[in-house]
């Protein structure tokens, strides 16, 4: 598979600005490495599973998610682990919808502990209220990348490395025509932390 970085001069490819937005210096390397140093500390990390051509596999990650839980019934509680926000998450999520003018109730927490921690080529699923999602993604930690694919175009993709303290605003177009990873890697990785953050419903939590 033929894999080509977005921002290297060798295989420029210009991202359409309808489909996302960068913004490396998002946060300073401080704040996000405070903020990484609070998350690993305090915050609940679960592992899951999932049914994957007829075997069940262990997530090769840890998440959590928080969100506003008034919104939700208590039976529907049950079905997701949500937890409460926290001030420092409350802070970013206020900082992130005065840059790209959405509001956001909900984010995921995705720790990735090493090289071996991945996540595999998926388009994010579309809420029931919100067809079109836009999802704002911060990267603590270790600089990972981000590859991207066309679907259907398997044999082609593009990749851009998220450092620390970046902001990915992933807008609602890419979520219909495209796909994205974060692969394993044989060089040796830090611990990364990504915060997404959605405007989800029920239904979209439990088909995530």
């Amino acid at each position: 598979m033929e894999q080509l970085s977005l921002f290297d001069a060798d295989d420029h490819y210009q991202f359409p600005t309808d489909l996302l937005d960068y913004r490396q210096n998002f946060l300073s390397d401080d704040e996000a490495y405070d903020l990484m140093n609070t998350l690993l500390k305090d915050t609940p990390w679960v592992q899951t599973s999932q049914k994957m051509y007829d075997k069940i596999l262990t997530t090769p990650r840890l998440i959590a998610w928080f969100s506003d839980l008034s919104k939700f019934s208590q039976d529907d509680k049950r079905l997701v682990d949500f937890n409460e926000w926290t001030p420092e998450l409350l802070q970013l999520k206020e900082k992130i919808e005065a840059v790209c003018g959405e509001s956001f109730n909900a984010v995921l927490l995705n720790l990735y502990r090493n090289e071996n921690d991945s996540v595999a080529w998926h388009k994010d699923k579309q809420d029931k209220f919100k067809k079109k999602p836009v999802i704002a993604s911060v990267s603590l930690g270790q600089t990972r990348d981000f590859d991207f694919r066309k679907v259907g175009e398997s044999k082609k993709s593009y990749s851009l490395p998220l450092h620390n303290g970046s902001l990915l605003i992933m807008k609602a177009d890419l979520h219909t025509a495209w796909e994205h990873r974060i692969a394993k890697t044989r060089i040796a990785m830090q611990p990364r932390i990504n915060l997404t953050f959605r405007t989800i419903s029920i239904n979209n939590l439990l088909n995530h």
